[in-house]
């Protein structure tokens, strides 16, 4: 008889940084595992990270699969370069598509199901960064993944937490494929159980042997177009063959002698840039550090960003305010001015419009650093499954509206708002960090929460990592387990409604970080680097 354990966390535990001159970082062990193969086999930071996030779509699949959008930064030794791989919406998509099928009420596309999908773009991101900066054939950098999809793995705790908690949930359970692809046994998979994903291995066999012309041009794509069309969709093979990634230059943010890098809009990465170009006007290192003072001025100063996110971000060609003239310095100024230390506030937007996600990062001993994100937004995405291909596909659809006096309104060929967003942090364009934090709308207030602790305070990245957090959401702030209570008292009595919210898989984000030791001032083979990964998930930082 095989002995059963207790999965659950016995004891609180605290990590320590991980030193090495080749580092990986993620949300599960076996990808970070596939990274450092690559490394050894002499690829780079590139394959590395194409390596781990392929392994990630298997061994995460609540939180990504093989039908994810994703967004890259990266440092190639010399300067950065940007990634938007999120994808556009099928070229049947309007307003009236939507009302016509869901009623005049309706708001935004369908939250689950085809009418959810956009074109996913991690795969297309995937050949765009090995095109460009890798070193390895493509095919090789699969074959990790293929080989845990083909013999399985072991369910790790938290994945299986998020699992159990999508099949409790019918508008995914009933969608066409979730069921025979992740519910094996009519329920999800038991900690510590072995679940295979052979479709997904016949799927990454097609993307290596063709460079993605499988996926976009050819079977994978007429596969998804004959999927959509019996299940009521839109979406279809000219829908995919139109699609390609786009390189962007990152937009950047100066706070206290460093400067962070976020991918430009449609993303919302600027929400944390907005935020640290707010808090500069006031000297939060002469507060305590997890006092009442410091959290509220963090608190407000993200509450002001979001009030301009919120109401401007958009697909870049869409949006009626540029991104710089959300960053501009005195404009910064003049919202810093509307924070009462004292008291908490409802912001609107400032300007006028006249003028659930994995994350990984790679670094190499040449000095190339590489920060990567991808999701399939919601748990599980759209919960729709390509039979015969293991295809599970993102909603990312349902990020946009239809209210059509937004910039976000829904359009053919359209790329909705999105919430994943990785980082970069440089200084006197030296490489410093590469970074991320996954989860919904908490991903730039963790930004904005682990950077101030780092840099306000000198807290070590694994220590402003594991730092309790708070959220705020819909009006509330969410306090984290081990938030201090004195300082959600300080909060209350400020105006805050603070409640907890006892999800720190979902609500308060995990990340990952790699921080160059020498700040791009020397060698990086020298002294290499010091990686963090974040207690909330199954990950590891490893190196060698």
């Amino acid at each position: 008889m095989t002995h059963t354990f207790d999965w659950s966390a016995g004891y609180p535990s605290q990590r320590g940084p991980v030193f090495a001159r080749n580092v990986v970082s993620t949300s599960h062990p076996l990808a970070a595992q596939a990274g450092l193969r690559m490394l050894q086999a002499g690829g780079n930071a590139v394959d590395a990270a194409i390596a781990t996030a392929a392994v990630m779509t298997i061994v995460e699949p609540c939180s990504n699969g093989l039908g994810s959008d994703a967004f890259c930064i990266l440092w190639d030794g010399q300067q950065l370069h940007g990634l938007n791989a999120s994808g556009r919406a099928p070229q049947a998509w309007t307003p009236e598509y939507f009302r016509r099928k869901y009623g005049a009420d309706a708001r935004a596309p369908a939250k689950r199901g085809w009418d959810s999908v956009t074109v996913p773009g991690a795969v297309a991101g995937w050949v765009a960064l090995s095109q460009r900066f890798g070193k390895l054939p493509f095919e090789d950098l699969l074959q990790p993944a293929i080989e845990v999809a083909e013999r399985g793995y072991a369910v790790p705790v938290v994945v299986q937490q998020k699992w159990v908690n999508a099949a409790n949930l019918p508008e995914l359970t009933t969608q066409p494929g979730f069921a025979e692809t992740f519910l094996p046994h009519g329920r999800a998979p038991q900690v510590s159980e072995l679940f295979r994903l052979p479709d997904a291995a016949k799927t990454l066999r097609l993307i290596g042997r063709t460079r993605g012309e499988a996926y976009y041009r050819g079977e994978i794509a007429a596969a998804a177009e004959a999927h959509a069309r019996a299940h009521g969709g839109a979406m279809t093979a000219a829908d995919f063959a139109a699609y390609a990634p786009e390189w962007v230059t990152p937009l950047a943010q100066d706070y206290r002698g460093y400067t962070l890098h976020e991918i430009p809009p449609n993303g919302q990465g600027i929400a944390a840039q907005i935020a640290l170009g707010i808090l500069q006007h006031f000297d939060i290192a002469s507060l305590k550090l997890d006092g009442t003072d410091s959290q509220h001025l963090q608190i407000e100063a993200m509450k002001l960003a979001f009030a301009d996110v919120y109401r401007f971000v958009a697909e870049p060609a869409a949006m009626r305010l540029a991104p710089g003239r959300m960053l501009d310095p005195a404009y910064l100024a003049e919202r810093a001015k509307l924070i009462d230390p004292k008291r908490a506030q409802d912001f609107g937007p400032g300007h006028g419009p006249t003028g659930g996600t994995i994350y990984l990062s790679a670094a190499d001993a040449s000095g190339m650093m590489v920060s990567f994100i991808q999701s399939n937004y919601m748990g599980f995405g759209s919960g729709v499954v390509v039979p015969g291909y293991g295809l599970s596909l993102q909603n990312r659809g349902h990020g946009f509206t239809l209210d059509e006096s937004r910039d976000n309104v829904v359009g053919p060929g359209k790329r909705p708002f999105h919430t994943i967003i990785p980082a970069f942090l440089t200084r006197e364009g030296r490489p410093v960090m590469s970074f991320g934090i996954m989860g919904g709308d908490m991903q730039p207030q963790a930004h904005l929460q682990t950077l101030v602790r780092m840099l306000d305070y000198h807290q070590n990245p694994q220590a402003a990592c594991d730092a309790p957090r708070w959220r705020w959401f819909g009006g509330t702030v969410n306090a984290e387990q081990g938030f201090p209570a004195a300082t959600a008292q300080g909060l209350i009595e400020r105006g805050h409604r603070v409640e907890p919210f006892a999800d720190s898989y979902q609500d308060y984000g995990a990340g990952q970080f790699i921080w160059r030791l020498d700040e791009g001032q020397g060698d990086a083979a020298e002294r290499g680097y010091a990686a963090a990964s974040d207690p909330r998930r199954d990950g590891q930082a490893a190196g060698f």
